[in-house]
């Protein structure tokens, strides 16, 4: 799987550097970067998320499913509890940028397209366990971390967004055995396709706004996303290992907590008033990072789980 993933990721890095090139030129403003992104988190990663739950109901997906929510969750708690130990308060006044990004991971934008080219619609039937967990967690937890408190407002909305109700409509549809007739379905299965392009040019065009030559330079960046990219990783390993679970589910949470820093985190840090020139450099480095670190990460896991 190695192999798959390494070549996977290359062919979702000349993507993202296409879109870098088109966004340095002025091809595209932040505007259409905004709009883009918006597009993809409103409709596209909602399709993909229905389209993967329109199969025959399997007792064995609804246990692998299952796994997947428990194993999602272990993930997020032991990002939280690493956070906290690598990530001082005393660090500096960005130390909640710092640790949402190290929690965190793009696991729609890059875990949705790597996952489905890997794993196929399995994988992903797993991996929207794992979204689900990231909503939750990123719309309490997270949010406590950006505005220093938690309000009901806050954490209606992200249990209202519209990947959250997509996985509640797909899972309801699952276990009803509700099939989409096909002439609604093929144009769903047509947007959802647009998931693996539309992500990586997103992410081409977050790279294009970063300074990179500072962001190169700045010591600490790599530090945090080495505990994003690394060191939780590394700990999912063993406790994956520890807890026995299908070697499908194993390796669909292990990709996901190993992606890069989320792209939310910009989107937090600026709808709370944080300092999102950091976190989009966060997100950018992590991004670049990640084409190796990922291959590294799941090469080791073959060995081991």
């Amino acid at each position: 799987m190695f192999i798959l993933v390494f070549e996977q990721l290359v062919k979702m890095f000349f993507i993202m550097l296409l879109a870098f090139f088109c966004y340095r030129i002025k091809l595209v403003d932040q505007s259409g970067n905004q709009t883009l992104s918006n597009l993809l988190l409103m409709v596209v990663n909602p399709f993909v998320i229905i389209t993967v739950y329109q199969v025959a109901f399997d007792p064995e997906l609804v246990r692998g499913l299952l796994l997947s929510f428990l194993a999602a969750a272990i993930a997020h708690i032991a990002g939280i509890l690493i956070s906290i130990l690598l990530i001082r308060k005393g660090d500096g006044e960005d130390y909640c940028i710092e640790r949402y990004n190290a929690i965190y991971s793009n696991c729609g934008f890059i875990g949705i397209p790597l996952i489905s080219s890997v794993l196929g619609s399995t994988g992903v039937f797993y991996l929207s366990a794992y979204m689900i967990a990231f909503n939750i967690f990123s719309w309490t937890h997270g949010v406590v971390l950006m505005e220093k408190k938690c309000s009901f407002k806050t954490i209606k909305e992200g249990l209202l967004s519209p990947i959250f109700i997509a996985s509640i409509i797909a899972l309801i549809l699952f276990f009803a055995q509700i099939r989409i007739p096909a002439i609604l379905l093929d144009p769903i299965e047509y947007v959802a396709d647009m998931n693996t392009p539309l992500a990586m040019m997103i992410a081409g065009f977050s790279v294009a706004q970063a300074d990179i030559g500072r962001m190169f330079r700045n010591i600490r960046l790599y530090f945090i996303s080495a505990v994003k990219l690394l060191i939780l990783p590394l700990v999912m390993i063993f406790i994956l290992k520890l807890i026995g679970l299908p070697l499908g589910v194993s390796q669909t949470i292990l990709i996901a907590a190993a992606c890069p820093a989320a792209a939310t985190g910009t989107m937090m840090a600026i709808r709370y008033k944080q300092n999102y020139t950091y976190s989009s450099e966060i997100f950018a480095l992590s991004t670049i990072l990640s084409v190796i670190t990922i291959p590294g990460i799941v090469f080791l896991s073959e060995m081991i789980l």
